[in-house]
């Protein structure tokens, strides 16, 4: 009876190690240093053999030879490796979307045209895979985007150790979310040749003309919107109307899903118009127009660096040196990674490849870190290691942007030190073990 015990306890033993168990970090009180790091601000500066000292989470000091007390303080020696802020993902499906070809998983769009009252932070899902695998690659924060047809709702930005999505909430509904339509007419090839409808008899839609008019009528809502917020009183609430309040008071932005010039310019008819705070997700096409998009204060999310161009007279590598035209003019500009394989895990190497195609390697750090920060509106707490922001640190034997030689050793995130475990690493170790892999040469 006893070995029939032990033989079922070491099952449990084994079970309980084959899952993936990562709670939240614990909040970081008091002091804590980390030393002899090379240390890349990412505001373009980089310390040598530099110290970063936190005190309850938040940054207190950054420099070379700080004094490190010899009381009982925790101190991180990072000699030889280099240190970076935590990387912000700015358009991300996480923790809405688990597995693409489940419908089950999926909570990442409402049914309808119009639904600025939706908002996705309520739907994120900490318990998510996903998650963590970001974190090994040294993504701590995320932008939550709602999709949908037009207009989808709010995003919200949320820090990736939490326990439930009211804790992981870091900047709540800052952003409206349009998916432009595509304003080009597409050819219809007959009954059986996609693309034109349902045959000769199905009625001939114009998309420009369609898409004008949905365009005409979001002018309209916002209108109607402007006048709502000007009453003092309302006899009903409006929840969609009182979704929109932050575009006019600047408290949230108007971020517009569009590539082609086309749609860029109409986007910025919302500025000259409303005068909203707007910034262009996608923006393929962007560098065609970076001058008017300085001068009328737009930023651009590169939703997805790593794809063909969409101009069929672009250079191939055109998506890989926009980033680069961008920061010649002035634009205010992040690095995304919308791949649906990755799902943000690449963030790093896509900003990378922009490094290879113009950009300095601060300037492409900078696009996924204080960049993202100041579109997403947490530049006041994140996206930089300087005195007075939140302790969001990556430890990178390598260099954080090189697939290569980047191996993520050490997270922070508000100070606390996270478990860089995630199903990824118990797969690897999983199938190491099963055939040996750690014992045989090359290994």
């Amino acid at each position: 009876m006893r070995k029939i015990f032990i033989a079922i306890s070491a099952l449990f033993m084994i079970a309980a190690n084959a899952q993936e168990t990562v709670l939240p970090a614990k909040e970081q009180k008091g002091l804590l240093f980390i030393k002899n790091a090379t240390i890349h601000v990412g505001n373009g500066k980089v310390i040598e053999n530099g110290t970063i000292k936190i005190k309850d989470g938040k940054i207190e000091e950054v420099g070379a030879n700080l004094p490190i007390p010899m009381d009982d303080v925790k101190v991180f020696d990072m000699k030889g490796k280099h240190v970076y802020p935590g990387l912000i993902l700015p358009t991300s499906t996480l923790g809405l979307v688990e597995i693409s070809s489940v419908r089950a998983t999926q909570d990442s769009r409402e049914i309808g045209d119009m639904n600025p009252n939706v908002r996705a932070l309520v739907a994120y899902n900490t318990d998510s895979k996903v998650i963590n695998t970001l974190r090994s690659n040294g993504v701590l924060l995320a932008n939550v985007v709602p999709q949908g047809s037009f207009v989808a709702g709010s995003s919200s930005v949320v820090q990736l150790d939490a326990w439930n999505w009211e804790d992981a909430a870091y900047k709540t509904d800052a952003g409206i979310h349009v998916y432009m339509p595509s304003l080009m007419p597409r050819p219809s090839f007959g009954r059986f040749g996609g693309g034109g409808g349902g045959g000769p008899q199905a009625p001939q839609v114009d998309p420009v003309k369609e898409g004008l008019e949905k365009i005409e009528g979001l002018k309209s809502f916002f209108k109607e919107a402007k006048a709502y917020h000007a009453e003092t009183a309302h006899e009903e609430t409006n929840l969609k109307f009182e979704a929109v309040k932050g575009l006019f008071n600047k408290g949230q932005k108007l971020y517009v899903h569009a590539n082609t010039v086309k749609q860029t310019l109409v986007a910025l008819d919302f500025v000259k118009e409303f005068g909203f705070e707007v910034v262009l997700v996608g923006g393929s096409e962007s560098y065609q127009v970076a001058d008017l998009l300085k001068q009328n204060n737009v930023s651009v999310i590169l939703q997805q660096p790593h794809s063909l161009p969409t101009g069929q007279d672009d250079d191939v590598d055109q998506p890989y040196k926009t980033a680069a035209a961008l920061q010649k003019a002035g634009v205010l500009f992040a690095i995304s990674d919308d791949d649906p394989q990755t799902r943000g895990r690449n963030l790093p190497f896509n900003a990378g490849t922009a490094a290879a195609y113009g950009l300095s390697k601060e300037e492409a750090l900078a696009a996924i870190s204080l960049n993202a920060a100041k579109i997403m509106g947490v530049a006041d707490k994140t996206g930089s290691i300087e005195v007075g922001k939140d302790a969001n640190i990556v430890v990178s034997e390598g260099d954080l942007l090189d697939m290569r030689t980047s191996n993520v050793t050490d997270a922070f995130i508000q100070g606390r030190k996270i478990d860089l475990t995630d199903k990824h690493k118990l797969l690897n170790e999983k199938y190491e073990q099963k055939y040996e892999l750690k014992t045989k040469k090359g290994f």
